[in-house]
């Protein structure tokens, strides 16, 4: 049981705990149901909702959203494209985002996908000082995506 300013009035039967609260003309609240002994405060409800909102909504402010960015590739790219490319992710890497590079295959590039694969180990070699693989090259349908993240 915890009083009003926090003190701690000890363990008591629910019963003695509601009569405190009623002769204060306040709240009973469980805390803690699963703890042992269940933990119990004397407050006022309506002003202990608002906090927990507030610091709720407090918690949910400092949160950071990672956004996945997505560069498409073709396998017949230039050099000073992929450059610019790869510019392009290390930008999104240093504001916090996850890079999804896509290597794109149409009509006869298909037979050869697996001659590509270099393309993105390129990318990865180049961003090896800010970047780690999330997840390693991999053929999905007419594509060869490969994640990024930021290393911490």
């Amino acid at each position: 049981m915890i009083g009003e300013e926090g003190e701690q009035l000890g363990v008591m039967a629910v019963q003695d705990a509601q009569k405190l609260a009623d002769d204060a003309g306040i709240d009973l609240v469980m805390i803690a149901p699963t703890a042992k002994p269940p933990v119990c405060r004397v407050v006022d409800y309506g002003k202990f909702r608002y906090e927990m909102m507030r610091k709720e909504k407090e918690a949910r402010k400092k949160q950071k959203t990672v956004e996945i960015k997505e560069i498409r590739l073709s396998p017949n790219i230039d050099t000073n494209d992929l450059n610019t490319k790869t510019a392009a992710a290390r930008k999104f890497l240093t504001k916090g985002d996850k890079v999804k590079i896509t290597l794109r295959f149409r009509g006869r590039e298909m037979a050869h996908m697996s001659n590509s694969r270099h393309i993105l180990d390129d990318i990865a070699t180049a961003l090896s000082d800010i970047a780690v693989v999330e997840k390693p090259a991999k053929i999905e349908g007419r594509s060869m995506t490969m994640y990024l993240a930021e290393k911490r």
